[in-house]
């Protein structure tokens, strides 16, 4: 069990922050900035269950993610590297991603077909999962760079589970939005006669 006694330690003040190694980084080291943005989904999703408050099974899905995210973030916050030997590592699993994906095609399953780009909106909780969508997609993006990174050693499973995750929130998006009937579409061009 994690006991937070203290909110506040100062160690942060420098301009630095400790990995689960122990490890200082710079508070705009891209693998803070890594799990800081997967701490962003976290807190999106957040509000989309709040929003989700009337469909159980879909709050109970959004539970189960925001617990995810906390193991991706510990798992972006520890690099095997610099684990002491024999230490053990909280890490995104391949249970993880195909949980997610046997999620994901069973809410998919009672969507209408999409016949053009989702605009982000429709039903507050389809407006909150589309924001939390956008945030993971961005979480990817610094995961991929940090994957890029000399030196950096990072899970291709955290990438994986990132790029189900944005897939399945969009799914969701969909499910709030009256499973798709109530989309807000895109319509090319609409307003380029208008200006």
């Amino acid at each position: 069990m994690i006991a937070l006694n203290r909110i506040y330690t100062r160690t942060g003040d420098d301009g630095t922050t400790g990995l689960v190694t122990g490890e200082r980084r710079p508070k705009n080291d891209l693998r803070v900035e890594a799990y800081g943005t997967v701490d962003e989904v976290n807190a999106c999703v957040g509000v989309a269950r709040c929003h989700a408050a009337g469909s159980p099974e879909l709050d109970a899905a959004l539970q189960r993610i925001q617990h995810d995210l906390f193991d991706l973030g510990s798992d972006l916050a520890t690099p095997q590297k610099s684990l002491k030997e024999g230490r053990l590592a909280l890490r995104i699993t391949e249970r993880h991603v195909t949980r997610l994906e046997q999620e994901l095609d069973h809410w998919n399953e009672r969507l209408l077909p999409l016949r053009s780009f989702v605009l982000p909106g429709g039903t507050p909780s389809a407006a909150a999962l589309h924001l939390a969508r956008a945030v993971a997609r961005r979480a990817e993006r610094v995961a991929v760079a940090l994957t890029r990174t000399p030196g950096e050693d990072v899970s291709p499973l955290c990438v994986h589970y990132l790029n189900r995750l944005s897939d399945f929130l969009f799914v969701l998006a969909r499910v709030a939005n009256n499973d798709g009937r109530d989309d807000v579409l895109w319509e090319k061009g609409k307003n380029i006669g208008s200006v």
